[in-house]
């Protein structure tokens, strides 16, 4: 039998098999069965398993004080199940930028912010306030202060 690490590295398809024991429950009296399983369902079932929080997870850049210039987002993973859509906030403050969700998914006391400015060289701190059920809302202090700006929304279940 050859090693396993004789073996080329390849990218899995979807309908690729993946070798492994499906246990018994505990406490019983079930056999463990050895068998394929589809590189999707296993993605399928690490997608279902929860981490105890839903998570927005994007790259926000924005660039330049007008007033249409809002914050673009790069979204890297995004299972809260609503769209998150960025606007300055009202009255167009230099560096306020609001998320809105749909369905108002945020849950209050129970939602968390992580963010940095990413490669910009700004030494601006950046805050966020407490979000309403709807909206998250970030403050930079000025314009032109993210750029690929690491940005993750929690929502605690």
């Amino acid at each position: 039998m050859a090693n396993l690490s004789a073996y080329g590295i390849g990218s899995p398809k979807a309908s690729d098999l993946l070798l492994g024991t499906r246990v018994g429950l505990p406490n019983s009296d079930e056999i463990p069965l050895t068998q394929n399983f589809t590189v999707s369902s296993v993605a399928a079932f690490a997608n279902s398993y929860s981490l105890g929080y839903t998570v927005y997870t994007a790259l926000l850049t924005q660039a330049g004080a007008a007033v249409g210039n809002i914050p673009v987002a790069t979204v890297l993973q995004n299972t809260t199940g609503g769209t998150i859509t960025w606007s300055r906030t009202a009255g167009n403050a230099a560096g306020e930028y609001t998320a809105t969700i749909t369905n108002s998914l945020f849950t209050l006391n129970k939602t968390m912010v992580f963010i940095n400015n990413g490669s910009a060289s700004s030494t601006n701190n950046i805050e966020w306030a407490s979000p309403t059920t709807a909206t998250v809302t970030i403050d930079t202090s000025a314009d032109s202060v993210l750029t690929a700006a690491s940005l993750e929304i929690r929502i605690y279940l």
